[in-house]
């Protein structure tokens, strides 16, 4: 089918379907209410085929869109129907962790047959469980994290099913944000929906030939790219630091088998999946290694389902990275889907050791923050690991995060807290050629009682450095001025100040090559050219 499209027509039908995509999240940012998704735009939209593949998606959250093709299934097997829009957050059935909640609305603009769905996922500031924020750092199954929903109509035949937004409402703390946060996502796919039949209207089939057409290119080009790696097995190995439940280190395994045009990625010898709450879906680890192959290849490759055809991803059932319900997960999608990019980034390292940075802060250095009447919860940035030919950036989300902070003014307008302090960690990135990148200070004081929950990485365990480049400094918690674990839920009075300090990134390349460069560009320091 793609031969039937020219160059020039796929070029304009693909950024007309990722402009869709583009404007969907745009309506969800400005629609919704709580500011973790006004302010920090942790959300994503994306546009799906009939068959189930992702055609376009908005640049927004790796470990949102890699996983979303499994919520997309999870309907599909559902028999949708025009009309309906499902809602799920089931990490066993199409969700990635319970604040993460998808809405899949099939697209029919004929009102009979389904020519694709539209698709979005926020995470929302609180869906119950044992914690406000949804995020306890003990939660040793997945009831205690939240409501769990599986594949559910929200909308039916057009017709908004008035009980299951009740029973919504019902299992969550600030139930008024939740369904302000919902509508904006069901505009967000009523835009989609229209955008799409639009183009339907203006291309005809050659739209639906597009749908095609944009995969298969976005496989050649990234196929293309792996034969630029050479062919062999490599592994590396990384951990966690505790689930929640204990500090024992949790071991990550991975082998990464390139053959031709096509990667295998095996997570054999990765730990059992473990009592506390980081294991984490398939979905999610496959996400991450995504993620990976993304920043490997041609950042410039559209992108789409077809970027990952050539890419396997393997994880023993009942392990780490593939648990058997009722696994507590909510941290397996935040903090070891960052660990599993960490670890296949290791391991193509020696394989292609111009594309891989050093190791970044490794973490999202989540923070939430709850009590009657709100819920409050941030990623906290970090330094970037330096690459080849630069330092990295500072105080920057990395990895399988891609959003903002909370601006002091609304976050402190919003909650009953104060930001005490907002700065760089000076000195924290790893020296090298090229340095890593700073992590960041926060500081919040509490202004009323309310539970603290960290679940945070990087606190034993530094970033690594490449090719001879340090290590960046690892991250630190403190409440009240004491030193608590990565991991840590509690309840607290009010005056409490919270102070996360942030990974460094690692540096690349030997500091001493930097100081010979410099000094063979200084003629004060000696040579023939010295004074």
């Amino acid at each position: 089918m793609s031969d039937e499209l020219d160059a020039v027509t796929l070029e304009i039908l693909r950024n007309q379907l990722e402009s869709v995509a583009e404007e969907m999240g745009e309506v969800l940012v400005r629609g919704a209410f709580s500011p973790n998704i006004t302010e920090r735009r942790d959300c994503s939209t994306a546009l799906f085929d009939a068959a189930g593949h992702l055609v376009a998606q908005a640049e927004h959250i790796p470990v949102h869109l890699g996983a979303m093709p499994e919520a997309v299934a999870a309907v599909r097997d559902r028999t949708p129907e025009p009309g309906d829009v499902f809602v799920l957050n089931d990490p066993f059935a199409g969700g990635t962790h319970l604040p993460d909640v998808t809405l899949v609305s099939p697209i029919a603009p004929d009102g009979d047959e389904i020519l694709g769905y539209a698709v979005s996922r926020a995470h929302h500031a609180d869906v119950g469980g044992m914690a406000p924020g949804s995020m306890p750092a003990g939660a040793r199954d997945v009831y205690q994290e939240g409501l769990r929903i599986p594949p559910t109509r929200l909308v039916a035949d057009g017709e908004r099913r008035a009980g299951v937004w009740e029973l919504l409402a019902a299992n969550v703390r600030n139930p008024a944000e939740r369904r302000a946060d919902l509508r904006a996502q069901l505009a967000a796919n009523e835009r989609g929906a229209e955008r799409v039949t639009a183009l339907l209207a203006d291309h005809g089939e050659r739209l639906l030939t597009a749908f095609d057409a944009v995969r298969d290119y976005s496989r050649a080009r990234v196929e293309a790219e792996i034969r630029e790696i050479p062919d062999g097995t490599y592994s590396a190995s990384d951990v966690l630091e505790g689930d929640g439940v204990t500090d024992t280190d949790i071991p990550i395994e991975v082998t990464v088998t390139v053959d031709g045009a096509t990667l295998d990625v095996d997570f054999a010898g990765t730990a059992p999946q473990v009592d506390g709450n980081v294991n984490a879906p398939l979905s999610v680890a496959k996400s991450a290694v995504y993620f990976v192959v993304r920043s490997v290849t041609d950042p410039d490759v559209p992108p789409n389902g077809g970027c990952y055809d050539p890419v396997r991803v393997h994880a023993p059932p009942g392990s780490l990275l593939n648990p058997a319900p009722p696994a507590a997960v909510v941290g397996g999608n935040v903090e070891t889907s960052q660990r599993v990019a960490d670890v296949v980034f290791r391991a193509l390292a020696a394989a292609a050791p111009d594309r891989v940075p050093a190791a970044g802060q490794g973490t999202m250095n989540n923070v939430v923050v709850g009590g009657p009447g709100f819920s409050y919860y941030e990623t906290v940035g970090g330094g970037m690991g330096a690459s080849t030919d630069a330092d990295g950036p500072s105080g920057v989300q990395v990895g399988m995060t891609n959003t903002l902070n909370t601006p002091v003014e609304a976050l402190e307008a919003a909650y009953p807290l104060r930001v005490e302090e907002y700065a760089l960690r000076r000195g924290s990135g790893g020296a090298g050629r090229h340095r890593g990148g700073d992590g960041l200070v926060r500081e919040l004081r509490l202004e009323a009682a309310a539970t603290v929950s960290l679940l945070t990485e990087r606190r034993r365990h530094a970033p690594w450095g490449l090719s001879g480049g340090e290590d960046g400094q690892p991250g630190r918690n403190y409440l009240d001025g004491e030193a608590v674990p990565a991991k840590v839920t509690r309840d607290v009075p009010a005056g409490t100040t919270v102070r996360v300090e942030t990974p460094g990134g690692g540096g690349h390349g030997s500091a001493a090559e930097n100081a010979v460069e410099e000094s063979d560009d200084d003629p004060s320091a000696g040579g023939d050219d010295a004074a």
